[in-house]
């Protein structure tokens, strides 16, 4: 295999799609240094391991020779992404995209090479733009052209509100590319759109248009929806490493396998090896350790990872927890989760809420082998635990 063709493959690997191959490969092949661009939008304050699926892709870039330019979208997080969403989004203040876009700035280097990285808002040429320019980008494109797209098209036939600011999100995430000479961006399945009105921006301006890479959406803890703060469902690059190492374990066991695809730097064989391994009777989570061991030495170095997975065996054999149980998965009530005591109810740990607040008020209920006190705490949607009542009570609950 050619130098190209290993670079190409190594690009290439776990992307969903390339538009297209062909033009990556030429442009590989000139032997220059590429400019690969990816936004971010600073909605909130954590970068999680959705993000790492993506930035993993930017740092094999870096460890070819190019460099990244790491967009944070000042600008367009006061607007708001429409992506996916079934109604208008509040826009952000611009004091609230300042704190976030700031603490991006922290995390984003613990992934990437901070030599071959250009960070960049976009807020400094779109406020130069103004009105008139703001007017010529749109003179451009049709509100036919902006219903092409599946999450506007959705709500205009549900006769659902669709502001027209909403229309200037891919505009502007275009006009970036054109402002920044991008020759290659990135971005999500969902982000498919906005990255193909970059491409066409830049013909419009005479340029060569980049080539857009989608990557797969990681799911959250949950294992339904895209892995997300606002759902809770998320694991923070900045969460302390027993923090994210209980997370990790508590990822069901057919999930585990999708992380291991997404952000696993093993090599395909090796995974293949692991997966052969537990059809052939290994125990999944001796299998998971090896995930949560290699996500938490990626964030918070090797020996915080030893120290999390004996913190975490220390605690779970403390209180000897069994190692099959069951995954029970009951229902959130509302954005504040599922109160304690009506989980214990749900999971028949107990026979009434007030049976479950009195064995708190006792002492006898412990999470993840951790005793808790307060009668009023809730799990949060997208969490699972391990919930004790007494010594011989168990039940692993997910909440959603």
């Amino acid at each position: 295999m050619s130098e190209l063709e290993g670079a190409l493959s190594l690009l290439t690997r776990g992307t969903d799609e390339v538009l297209t191959v062909d033009a990556l490969k030429t442009k590989l092949s000139r032997g220059k240094p590429l400019r690969i661009k990816a936004g971010f939008d600073p909605t909130a304050p954590d970068l999680h391991l959705g993000h790492v699926v993506l930035l993993n892709k930017l740092r094999q870039f870096q460890q070819l020779g190019h460099r990244v330019l790491f967009l944070i979208g000042d600008f367009t997080g006061m607007i708001g992404d429409p992506t996916g969403k079934n109604a208008t989004r509040k826009p952000l203040t611009r004091e609230e995209v300042a704190v976030n876009a700031e603490t991006y700035k922290e995390q984003v280097f613990r992934v990437l090479d901070p030599e071959a990285t250009e960070v960049v808002f976009n807020s400094r040429w779109i406020e130069q733009l103004g009105a008139e320019g703001l007017v010529r980008l749109a003179a451009g494109h049709t509100v036919a052209r902006m219903l092409e797209r599946d999450d506007f098209a959705k709500r205009y036939r549900a006769h659902q509100p669709i502001a027209i600011h909403e229309f200037l999100y891919p505009l502007i995430q275009g006009y970036d590319s054109v402002v920044l000479r991008s020759d290659v961006e990135l971005g999500g399945t969902d982000q498919k759109f906005n990255l193909l009105v970059g491409r066409q921006l830049q013909e419009a301006d005479g340029q060569e248009p980049q080539v857009v890479m989608t990557l797969p959406i990681l799911e959250g803890l949950d294992g339904v929806q895209k892995m997300s703060k606002s759902l809770g469902n998320y694991i923070a690059i900045s969460d302390e490493p027993a923090q994210m190492f209980g997370k990790l374990m508590s990822v069901s066991d057919q999930l585990m396998w999708r992380y291991f695809d997404l952000l696993s730097a093993r090599p395909s064989n090796e995974l293949l090896a692991l997966r052969q391994s537990v059809e052939e009777g290994a125990n999944p989570r001796d299998v998971k350790f090896l995930l949560a061991e290699e996500m938490v030495t990626c964030f918070h170095g090797q020996g915080a990872a030893v120290r999390a997975k004996q913190d975490f065996v220390a605690r779970f054999q403390r209180g000897q927890i069994p190692d099959d149980l069951d995954e029970l998965c009951l229902s959130a009530q509302g954005a504040a989760g599922l109160p304690i005591a009506n989980l214990l109810k749900a999971a028949g740990l107990v026979g009434s809420t007030s049976e479950a607040l009195r064995m708190i008020a006792q002492g006898a209920v412990k999470i993840d082998g951790e005793r808790i006190s307060d009668p009023k705490a809730a799990c949060s949607p997208g969490e699972c635990h391990v919930y004790q009542v007494g010594k011989r009570r168990f039940a692993r609950v997910r909440v959603s």
